[in-house]
């Protein structure tokens, strides 16, 4: 049985164009260098719980897609999120054990690479962020891209988690 990591934000979870649409408000490009550091703070101050119960949606019926994957029984399935401060990782694991009962939640300091957390070697990682999945495909690890608007860029691409069954 093949590791598969979900990424979070963006593939579960609508929050990143949520927050992009937040930071343009406040006159922060999220693509900007030199909006970095208060890119972060941005992100360390925001109200995570207000985020995912209030602002955010699921994306393609993610919750249901990741227990039919999980009822498949052909994959070992965790999630691996990026987090920003220890409130963004509480709040993401309280909002997950709503819909997931009994999966692995493993959130990722911001500053630290996925591959740096888990065995990559052979594992899967579906990821909306195409650096993400360079640095897993480096590490020896398959990366799957999730894009709602079907964009690869180079890697296999979904829209709908449950879609790895069918290419898997």
């Amino acid at each position: 049985m093949k590791n598969l990591y979900i990424d979070f934000d963006g593939v579960i979870m609508d929050t990143i164009d949520i927050s992009y649409q937040e930071l343009k408000l406040i006159g922060l490009d999220a693509k900007n260098i030199y909006d970095q550091e208060k890119i972060r703070d941005y992100y360390v101050g925001l109200d995570w719980n207000q985020m995912l119960n209030k602002k955010a949606s699921i994306i393609n019926d993610a919750f249901d897609c990741i227990k039919k994957i999980i009822d498949s029984g052909r994959f070992e399935v965790m999630i691996l999120s990026h987090v920003n401060s220890l409130s963004e990782a509480e709040e993401k694991i309280k909002y997950i054990r709503k819909y997931l009962k009994d999966i692995t939640i493993i959130p990722v300091p911001r500053r630290v690479s996925k591959t740096q957390m888990v065995h990559t070697e052979d594992a899967i990682l579906i990821d909306d962020y195409v650096e993400n999945l360079k640095e897993w495909k480096e590490a020896g690890g398959i990366g799957i891209k999730f894009s709602t608007e079907l964009n690869g860029k180079g890697f296999v691409v979904i829209d709908r988690l449950d879609q790895i069954l069918d290419i898997l």
